[in-house]
């Protein structure tokens, strides 16, 4: 299949309805009907405007998150706007991509 790989950069402190932005992007991507998205904790980094995230003991909500999915164009049309309607903030990147199974 051709269409996009996106990566939603977020943190864990961050919340939209109640729950942690990364948690919500899944449950909105499921409920159009993605297959399948993938949660990276991450250990730190930085963001766009130079303050650093951290999962250390002392700054431990705070930790960078990354949410992945491999999305038909259809499904990206149908993401990307209930995204915007929300509200939320979210950076990320989208390339155009081959995907499928080995078998």
């Amino acid at each position: 299949m051709q269409g996009y790989l996106i990566t939603f950069f977020t943190q864990l402190n961050r919340e939209q309805d109640g729950m942690p932005i990364a948690d919500w992007l899944i449950e909105e991507a499921r409920k159009i009907g993605v297959r399948g998205a993938t949660l990276f904790n991450g250990k730190e980094g930085f963001g766009h405007d130079g303050r650093f995230h951290s999962g250390s003991y002392f700054d431990f909500e705070d930790p960078p998150q990354l949410v992945t999915m491999a999305l038909s164009e259809d499904e990206c049309d149908k993401l990307m706007p209930r995204l915007k309607e929300s509200g939320q903030r979210i950076f990320y990147t989208k390339s155009k991509a081959d995907f499928g199974f080995t078998a």
